[in-house]
């Protein structure tokens, strides 16, 4: 798992195309759930940690995935995307 960034808000995550971001029927661990795992560790947070997924990217799509580590940054985070968004996609 490669970290890009990282603070106390926000932690962003270089996704490989193998890489799930939600659960579906495969029942595959998610992205999310080594990413807390990582937290948990590092800052040696007892109890759960809380992770939100700003946004997706498919199961086959690689990029950059934000993940807010407070319930008010999702929120801020998913609105400011939502305001100015762009995708940028290459296919081969």
């Amino acid at each position: 798992m490669e970290i890009i960034y990282e603070d106390n808000h926000l932690i962003v995550i270089n996704k490989e195309s193998s890489d799930l971001v939600q659960s579906d029927a495969t029942g595959d661990e998610i992205l999310g759930d080594r990413v807390k795992a990582y937290i948990k560790r590092k800052y040696k947070k007892p109890g759960d940690v809380f992770l939100g997924v700003v946004h997706r990217l498919d199961r086959p799509v690689t990029g950059a995935v934000i993940f807010a580590r407070t319930g008010s940054d999702v929120n801020a985070r998913a609105s400011m995307l939502a305001t100015c968004s762009r995708t940028l996609a290459i296919a081969s």
